[in-house]
């Protein structure tokens, strides 16, 4: 069970947060109380004491309390290379602003996968962000990074943030549209 939206919760212990949008570090201290409004794909979005909207990442879930999911204590996957695999994991990583996944945002413009020598794949994505001035993108592009390394047969991963064509509200999927309020 997640923690509640509504309940704020005393920090266990200092840790690390990004703020939203800006991406700037901040560092919540002990004692603090934020109240949780997402917890999506591993990481907690937070509305601090003081009204700022932070992103604290999964390894810092104890400070609020709570488990760990981090994927890299799920047991490695197994099995032959698949790009649907590497599109299944990018559905998991989450606008920290937007209860909805990057791929159904439409901010995954291309996906493609290139055979290695090793037998291994490079893939090379392309990905957008819902604004040009959004600090999140490194945030977003690391933990797509992270989360698509972890698929068999990818030995390297290459995520290349671009700005044309601009993201728009068209590029979600219905169901994005539709969780959204906009169909």
């Amino acid at each position: 069970m997640g923690p509640d939206q509504h309940t704020p919760i005393e920090l266990k212990r200092d840790c690390e947060a990004t703020l939203i949008p800006s991406g700037e570090k901040l560092k919540l201290s002990q004692g603090d109380y934020v109240v949780v409004t997402q917890a999506l794909g591993g990481s907690f979005t937070v509305t601090t004491e003081v009204g700022h909207l932070a992103r604290i990442a999964v390894l810092d879930a104890d400070a609020l309390g709570l488990e760990s999911t981090s994927e890299k204590e799920a047991p490695a996957e197994a099995g032959p290379f698949n790009l649907e695999k590497v599109m299944e994991k990018l559905q998991t990583v989450f606008d920290p602003e937007i209860p909805v996944n990057v791929v159904d945002l439409g901010l995954i413009y291309s996906c493609e996968a290139l055979p290695l020598a090793d037998g291994g794949h490079r893939v090379e994505i392309k990905m957008s962000m819902t604004a040009p001035g959004c600090g999140m993108g490194d945030v977003l592009k690391e933990d797509a990074r992270a989360k698509v390394q972890a698929v068999p047969g990818v030995t390297d991963v290459n995520i290349e943030i671009v700005w044309e064509p601009a993201w728009n509200p068209s590029l979600m999927s219905d169901a994005a549209r539709l969780q959204l309020g906009l169909l």
